[in-house]
This record gives C-alpha cells, sequence and structure tokens, in this order.
C-alpha cells in the first residue's frame, strides 16, 4: 500500500472538495479533519468520507460556500448555524468566543446547528481541551437503533466525546465512542468486504442476532451494555437535537446518499474551565497515577500514536488523486 504524508493526504483533500464546490476556506477545515483522522487510524472519519462529501458538494446536499453565523444570546450560550454547510468551519467559527464565555461564566455551551455530519467528535473536543478546557461534544445520526426489546429504529449510533486537557496545552485523556457497541460505519464496511460481523453487534429486522452486514442494516444496532447504553443514546440525542435546532435521528436520511435533503445535524458542546475547582488538576494527576500502576493499563487516548506517512489502501489513493483532479 501507498505511504502517504499527512500533508499530501491534507492537500490533495483540499483540492478535490474546491473541485467539487467547496470554498478554499470551508475546504481547508474538512481538510484537516480529514488528515487528523488518518494519523490515527480513524479510517471511517477518514478519506473514507471523502468522495461523498464531494458527490454531496454536487448535488448541493451540502453547501461548499456556507457562511455560519455565530451569536451569543446569553452570557454562557454561543450558537452557530452552520447554515447547511460543513460542521468543522462552523466550529470554528464558534470556538473563539465559546472559550471566552467559558473562561468568564466557569462553563459553557457551544450549539451547531443545520450542519453536515461532522464525523469524528474528538477532532472537535480535543480543539477545545488544547485550549485549556474539558469539552464534551455529542451528535446524532440516521435512526439505526431500535430500543432493548423493540423493532422500530428509533436513534442513530449518537456518539459523544470527552477530552481533558493537561495544564501544558496538550491532552491528557480523551475518548470518542458511539452509544452502540460499533459505529456503523464498521457495518457498512463489512458489507462492502464481504466479511461477517461478530455477534452482539446488531440484530436483524425481527430482532434476532445476526452476524450477517447486511441484515444487520436492514435492522438495529445493539446499544453498548443494553438498556445503560440506550439511555446514553437518549441523552445525545435530546441534547444534540433539541439544543441545537438540529433534527431528530428519526428525520436523518442517509448519510452518505449523494442526493436528498441537507442533514441538518446539530452537535452539542459543553465546555468547562477546570480553573473553576483548585482540585482538579491534583485529582487528574491521582487518577493518572493509579491507572499507571498496572502495566499496559492506561487513560483513553494514551495508547494513540500519530502516524505520518501513512498507509492507504491503493483503491483509496487512486480515488483520492482522481477527486483531487
Amino acid at each position: 500500500m501507498p505511504k502517504v504524508s499527512l500533508a499530501e493526504i491534507e492537500r490533495l483533500s483540499a483540492h478535490a472538495l474546491i473541485n467539487h464546490g467547496a470554498a478554499p476556506w470551508v475546504a481547508a477545515h474538512v481538510a484537516d479533519a480529514i488528515a487528523k483522522a488518518e494519523s490515527v487510524g480513524n479510517k471511517i472519519c477518514g478519506l473514507y468520507y471523502l468522495e461523498s462529501y464531494c458527490t454531496q458538494l454536487k448535488s448541493g446536499r451540502v453547501k461548499g460556500h456556507a457562511e455560519p453565523e455565530v451569536s451569543r444570546p446569553r452570557p454562557g450560550t454561543v450558537r452557530v448555524d452552520a447554515q447547511f454547510g460543513f460542521a468543522q468551519p462552523a466550529f470554528a467559527k464558534g470556538l473563539p468566543l465559546a472559550i471566552s464565555a467559558a473562561q468568564e461564566n466557569g462553563v459553557a455551551m457551544l450549539a451547531v446547528g443545520h450542519a453536515h455530519t461532522c464525523t469524528s467528535l474528538g477532532y472537535f473536543t480535543e480543539q477545545i481541551a488544547r485550549e485549556g478546557m474539558i469539552g464534551m461534544g455529542m451528535t446524532n445520526a440516521s435512526p439505526i437503533v431500535a430500543p432493548p426489546g423493540g423493532k422500530r429504529r428509533v436513534i442513530g449510533t449518537n456518539p459523544f466525546a470527552f477530552s481533558v486537557p493537561d495544564g501544558a496545552g496538550g491532552v491528557a485523556m480523551q475518548f470518542d465512542q458511539s452509544t452502540t457497541t460499533v459505529a456503523l460505519g464498521k457495518i457498512t464496511m463489512a458489507k462492502a468486504a464481504g466479511e461477517s460481523i461478530p455477534e452482539g453487534w446488531a440484530v436483524d429486522a425481527e430482532g434476532r442476532p445476526t452476524t450477517d452486514p447486511e441484515a444487520a442494516l436492514a435492522g438495529s444496532l445493539v446499544s453498548t451494555g443494553g438498556y445503560k447504553g440506550w439511555g446514553l443514546g437518549l441523552m445525545v440525542e435530546l441534547l444534540a437535537s433539541g439544543m441545537t435546532g438540529g433534527v431528530a435521528s428519526q428525520d436523518v436520511k442517509p448519510l452518505k446518499a449523494p442526493e436528498g435533503p441537507p442533514h441538518d445535524l446539530g452537535q452539542f458542546y459543553l465546555i468547562i474551565d477546570p480553573g473553576t475547582s483548585d482540585d482538579f488538576g491534583a485529582r487528574l494527576e491521582q487518577v493518572a497515577r493509579a491507572v499507571a500502576q498496572d502495566e499496559g493499563a492506561r487513560m483513553p487516548g494514551q495508547g494513540k500514536r500519530k502516524m505520518d506517512p501513512v498507509e492507504i489502501e491503493e483503491t483509496v489513493w487512486n480515488q483520492l488523486n482522481q477527486l483531487a483532479g
């Protein structure tokens, strides 16, 4: 497989997005997110989505020249209307004001509404942590999860992410996970590869456990920990849609469909200033020391090492060059 530098992935991704109708400043933010995902092996949120971004720019499903509108209706509330554009530039427009609001109030919310799928939430909460703040983020998605004991799909994989600053401009810990046993992309990738999936990931349309990815896509993904994960998914659903003006999962159309209505998704972020407590840094250090006592144990995110260059499948590399012209 070709080994490609992150700079080249970012450059070609930006060219591809511009070629298909994105403004250069918009393309730069989205391409940065793609390269960051590839750097940690998060293929689902990296180049895997680029073709979809490009086709949806052409069809108008995502607005490549949208200018996000930022407002601060209350001291601790920052809202961004993405205008049916990409989530990455909308977040970038609202983050400085949201950080200021958290510094002033100790805590602030950043609500991004009417946006395209944001793919990796950790990309956003990491930026919050690097500003010295604790960041929590969440978003909803197209319906693929039925309640435990039910068959009708109500919510999406509804991921959330949590990032903690290390006090020196870095990240002490971070996790980014769906509220289902696996992300939907792992099912679709298994189907494309003609592979089966492990039992416990999904159920078929009749609610029976299945190892067939096609049956899983016609059925429902399984919430992590049953009712516990279902409850977390509902929490994400209400905050990501109800606090941002985005649509509920039931009204989200397939995210990678080339045509159709805009995604109209919401992303909800809670930004907390750890400086409001004299004890936070000490407790973080105490917990990190306790975790490190066992060989092989680690805080979430500590095991991830950024790769540069990264290996890319030949078909993906060829597609990237084709899209970039």
